[in-house]
């Protein structure tokens, strides 16, 4: 089988872990790298003799068979739709796009195209979440209940997109894969600290149809440094630590069990006491799985496991959010701002 050719768009700190990744795969040819920094393009020339170094994205796109987009936000839908024209695979790193139309926009194209567009919700790649999806979705965890996140650090500060949309799309995206379901109304408060109309920290809730609530909070201007996502069910909760090097996952058998009859409200609840179980999780980089995922749909030998569909959901909630922190906190209907 011949190697995919593959063209990377846009080479800054997390555009250049996608050119280092695709550049070792035995079954990929880095063909192409479009970056708009000169020092940049300089560098990455020195790196990777062989490979065509741009700003033209027409010259990037002429030799590849499927594009990578890992530009700044502001470029994706553009950039999505290029690759779509010239009936090019694609993966768009998140966010998908920075408006609802601009998001629908790429996935009515590219289904009237046939062309697949994957988005880089890379999460959904991680194997703790991969086990904690089997885990909801298997009926392990029971009825669940509610979920909370953290994503905070101090740095990297943003210019061009807010907390909200910079980290969000990490945490919305795992919510609406567990729960299988977009919320039906968000809320979302936030504050400008360093940058006017730029949110450094914003709190996002979300509530769904089946009474379950996520919430999520997110910022650049904090003294801690957290990747942590708690799951609560009926019968276990988990916690999800990504800062931890080796106990990523922690399920906890405990919880409040009513029994079926009783004769007092005093004897309704009983507080369950259980194990704590750490699993073998596998240590495999998410972004690697990532990519490895989009060669084969690039190839027609697998379907999408997040699609332009998946991408379109989470700018819609993220949309919502945005007009509820416009409007002070207001519950905003999802799909209705």
């Amino acid at each position: 089988m011949s190697r995919l050719k593959v063209a990377v768009f846009g080479a800054g700190s997390w555009g250049l872990n996608h050119v280092r990744t695709l550049h070792g795969m035995a079954d990929v040819d880095l063909v192409a790298v479009c970056d708009l920094s000169a020092p940049r393009r300089e560098l990455l020339g020195r790196q990777f003799p062989g490979v065509l170094v741009t700003d033209v994205a027409e010259r990037a796109l002429e030799h590849a068979e499927a594009v990578v987009v890992a530009t700044p936000a502001g470029a994706h839908a553009p950039l999505a739709l290029k690759a779509i024209e010239r009936r090019l695979p694609v993966l768009v790193e998140k966010p998908f796009a920075l408006s609802v139309p601009d998001a629908e926009d790429v996935t009515n194209r590219a289904a009237a195209a046939g062309v697949p567009v994957l988005v880089g919700h890379l999460l959904l790649f991680h194997p703790a979440v991969e086990r904690l999806r089997a885990m909801v979705r298997g009926g392990e965890m029971g009825t669940i209940y509610y979920l909370y996140s953290q994503r905070v650090n101090l740095g990297q500060i943003r210019p061009d997109e807010n907390a909200l949309w910079s980290f969000g799309p990490h945490d919305v995206s795992v919510a609406l894969d567990l729960l299988g379901a977009s919320p039906t109304h968000v809320s979302a408060q936030g504050r400008s600290y360093l940058q006017a109309g730029i949110e450094d920290v914003v709190f996002l809730t979300m509530q769904f149809a089946s009474g379950v609530m996520a919430h999520a909070q997110m910022s650049w201007l904090d003294p801690h440094k957290e990747r942590r996502l708690t799951v609560v069910g009926s019968k276990k909760m988990v916690v999800f630590d990504d800062m931890q090097v080796r106990e990523k996952l922690k399920i906890y058998d405990k919880g409040v069990d009513r029994p079926p009859e009783y004769g007092s409200y005093g004897e309704s609840l009983a507080i369950r006491e259980g194990d704590v179980y750490v699993p073998r999780v596998s240590n495999i980089e998410p972004l690697a799985a990532e990519l490895r995922h989009f060669v084969a749909v690039a190839r027609g030998t697998a379907k999408p496991l997040v699609d332009a569909n998946a991408g379109l959901e989470v700018v819609r909630v993220l949309a919502a959010a945005s007009a509820s922190l416009a409007g002070g906190g207001r519950a905003v209907t999802v799909g209705k701002t």
